[in-house]
């Protein structure tokens, strides 16, 4: 496992994170990093959350893995960054990752032992739903579910903060997928005052112990940062307007969260850092271009379903030379 680190303020603030991977100057970027020491951690996390080892992935080119327990920047990473593929070439490398996931859900279905869930993160017009679209597309919608959490009904207020979270958790052999998740508690509550910050301080906490639970029961957790420039979102919001059939996606509100462009980047980037884990680290995925997000995300997700070795249960022996009668 990498070796801790000492006070943020003794790091030296990372550089800007280019399409190539490359950062200049001071540090490489977290990926790089992560890259490095991901084997490692896939030994020692199994201690750290109670014996289930989690499938823990290079992430795909492009992407930017925030390494547990050092400092992080989102604003040095590119969002305009496209890894190492060409827009011609993605539409086939994004069929070949669907088919690759369609084959080892299917796998994972029939296991019926562990399962995957998949966090969305992102701004407004992020592209949460269009990756969802175009990721998981021809996926046998038996073993997969999407949850998109909205405000929370008077119900859930009643209950812990995560407990709406909990409720909707794949359970065995399902692929489960949370567009917005309990992240929402440390970002939009944050950012609009919803609850004193003493509260939501303690949640980052809260948040790490709920995913090492999650990991320790056999819940394989990807969690995705869509990660676009002020710029796109404008560029996204007035297409949005301009567009008859894509007007009705627009909402006025959007405006008014546009004015906190800089404090919801702040929260964003205290819980990337605060709640990446060995077992649960976070992934940047740079996303003003679509084609290359849903590629990025589709790759590690192919990755990490075959890290994760699904296997058919075994036929039950007295099948063996079983004759179907005419």
């Amino acid at each position: 496992m990498a070796k801790k680190h000492g006070k943020h303020a003794a790091h030296p603030k990372p550089g800007k994170v280019h399409a190539t991977g490359s950062q200049v100057p001071g540090d490489p970027p977290s990926s790089a990093r992560w890259a490095r020491s991901a084997s490692a951690l896939a030994e020692e996390a199994p201690e750290l959350i109670g014996g289930h080892r989690p499938a823990l992935v290079t992430a795909a080119p492009g992407i930017v893995t925030v390494e547990p327990g050092r400092p992080f920047d989102l604003s040095a990473v590119d969002p305009e960054a496209v890894g190492d593929v060409e827009k011609d070439a993605a539409k086939a490398l994004l069929e070949a990752a669907r088919a690759r996931i369609e084959a080892a859900q299917e796998k994972l279905y029939a296991e019926h032992r562990r399962s995957l869930l998949v966090v969305l993160q992102a701004i407004d017009t992020g592209g949460k739903d269009g990756t969802v679209r175009n990721v998981f597309q021809g996926v046998n919608p038996q073993g997969c579910r999407v949850w998109s959490f909205k405000v929370p009904s008077a119900e859930e207020l009643d209950q812990d903060f995560l407990w709406r979270y909990h409720a909707r958790v794949p359970g065995r052999g399902l692929i489960g997928v949370f567009n917005r998740s309990h992240y929402e508690d440390v970002l939009v509550v944050r950012v609009k005052k919803l609850v004193p910050e003493a509260v939501w301080q303690e949640r980052y906490g809260l948040i790490n112990d709920f995913e090492r639970l999650l990991t320790a029961s056999g819940v394989t957790i990807l969690k995705f940062f869509l990660h676009i420039s002020k710029d796109e979102q404008k560029k996204r919001l007035e297409a949005r307007l301009a567009d008859p059939e894509k007007r009705w996606k627009f909402d006025p509100a959007d405006l008014v969260e546009r004015k906190s462009w800089d404090a919801y980047q702040g929260a964003f980037n205290d819980a990337l850092q605060r709640c990446s884990t060995p077992y649960a680290p976070w992934h940047v995925v740079p996303a003003n271009r679509k084609w290359a997000r849903n590629l990025a995300v589709a790759r590690t997700i192919a990755d990490t379903l075959e890290a994760m070795d699904p296997r058919h249960p075994a036929a039950p022996a007295e099948l063996d030379g079983l004759v179907v009668p005419d």
